[in-house]
């Protein structure tokens, strides 16, 4: 029986990154996973081909420019299916091509087969093969993610009633199309199909969606989405969902109904844990399949056994899942390493895109921190005027009291690129004077900052040491 010091369970974000990080400390590591090409969800259906797909429709569309040339501007007239398959396939085999160096430079082992639990310290995995191998280590990571929630009155057939990893299969790009749930997926490939021209039903059964998104930024986003023609639909519960043949047809608990070619069932995800037989290492999950984990050293309740990423449920980003994995690694290997600043950024790529880091509004006044707000529009920077931007905004929060910046919102183009300007500011305890006192490139989307900034100072009282001492003075 092989035995390793590290055996990961999973190779997305996060099994990737400890793997990684193992191999670099010169343990002897393995990585399991199910499918026949490492990379996860994150790479196969989830973060990397959803924001690649998102890139090719606003190239094709014709996105950027049509404040200037039109609605009705295009760089392809008739885009379809296999047009935004295209890039997707390049950008995945890269990614793998990737990942596979990544491994062999640093000594990673890999197998593919599914793995389940014959005991605390033991595995077996199974491959497609029928070969089934038994492995032991000392230290274990869960890193296998989710996969869709498919609830069983919903007729899915891979055709027009479809999941979000069926999604990317399309064989045909719909004139029409039902997506049910309004959170980060969902409103993500609304979005983003609404931009090329087809008709978006976006049916969400709360009142409210992206409840963690400061409102007022929702408010602008909601306006937004309306105005490119997605019919949002909250506070509908669904009754029933039919496979009409050629279409789909759905009917709300309100008595209405609405028709499409397609529909995309987005509402939630389930950790990928179900295979695992976890029950013979005293391991439980919750009604979702995720399990607990200590946010800090992410061990489960079993000190051997580590998870991360997105089976351990919020925030579930690839880009905490790599640190996650990381700082686990380290943890298990008895290896000190820095730990994990305390503000890290939210990206949402809808279109447009939204993201965010620190508290909103809702959530200072819920501490009752007293605070002011500067807010910036796109449209108010000459960068926003040549890229014919007619929408976006940036806001910031600051304290009263010790003036620090403690949240930022932002939504439109380039989003999540510009919000790490405010992680960093946020992680090293900035004040809003930064943001006067500094100097941005110009013209910039960022020089938004510098407008928001000013909008907040001009509001708040001056310090005592920033007042000018003027001396009277009298010539006789």
């Amino acid at each position: 029986m092989s035995h390793y010091d590290l055996i990961i369970i999973g190779s997305g974000p996060a099994g990737r990154a400890a793997a990684i990080q193992a191999g670099k400390l010169k343990r002897r590591v393995l990585v399991i996973d199910r499918k026949d090409r490492l990379g996860g969800v994150s790479v196969h259906t989830g973060t990397i081909p959803s924001k690649t797909l998102r890139e090719t429709v606003l190239n094709l569309s014709g996105w950027r420019e049509r404040s200037f040339y039109g609605r009705s501007y295009r760089v392809k007239d008739d885009i379809e299916a296999q047009d935004l398959k295209v890039r997707l396939h390049k950008t995945l085999d890269y990614e793998v091509d990737l990942l596979e160096h990544q491994f062999n430079r640093n000594h990673v082992d890999t197998l593919h087969g599914l793995a389940s639990f014959v005991g605390p310290n033991e595995i077996e995995v199974a491959t497609e093969a029928g070969e089934v191998t038994r492995l032991s280590a000392d230290r274990f990571l869960i890193a296998t993610g989710t996969k869709t929630y498919r609830p069983d009155d919903v007729p899915f057939n891979k055709r027009t009633i479809v999941d979000s990893d069926e999604f990317l299969e399309l064989a045909r790009i719909p004139r029409s199309l039902i997506v049910v749930g309004a959170g980060v997926i969902g409103v993500e490939y609304a979005t983003m199909f609404s931009t090329l021209d087809v008709r978006v039903t976006l049916i969400e059964p709360r009142e409210t969606f992206l409840d963690f998104i400061d409102n007022t930024l929702i408010q602008d986003f909601t306006h937004q989405i309306r105005e490119n023609g997605v019919d949002l639909r909250l506070g509908s519960a669904i009754q029933t969902i039919e496979d009409a043949g050629e279409h789909v047809e759905v009917t709300l608990e309100n008595g209405r109904h609405v028709r499409a070619e397609m529909l995309l069932f987005a509402a939630g995800r389930m950790g990928a844990t179900e295979k695992l037989n976890l029950k013979v290492t005293g391991l439980e999950t919750d009604h979702r399949g995720r399990l607990e984990v200590d946010r800090k050293t992410y061990q489960t309740t079993v000190p051997h056994i580590y998870a991360a990423g997105d089976v351990i449920g919020r925030p579930s980003l690839a880009s905490t899942s790599l640190q996650q994995g990381r700082i686990a690694a380290c943890h298990a290997l008895d290896t000190p390493t820095l730990p994990e600043s305390p503000w890290f950024p939210y990206g949402i790529y809808s279109v447009p895109e939204i993201s965010t880091c620190g508290m909103s509004e809702e959530e200072m006044c819920e501490r009752g921190i007293p605070y002011e707000v500067g807010v910036a529009r796109f449209r108010e920077t000459s960068r926003g005027h040549i890229m014919g931007l007619e929408h976006g905004m940036l806001k910031m929060l600051f304290s009263l009291k010790t003036r620090r910046v403690l949240g930022v919102q932002i939504v439109g183009e380039g989003a999540t690129e510009l919000i790490h300007i405010a992680q960093a500011v946020l992680n090293l305890k900035g004040t809003v004077d930064y943001f006067v006192q500094n100097t941005f490139n110009y013209p910039t989307l960022a020089e938004a900052y510098k407008i928001a900034g000013l909008d907040a100072f001009n509001r708040m009282p001056i310090p005592e040491e920033f007042k000018v001492k003027r001396s009277d003075s009298s010539s006789a």
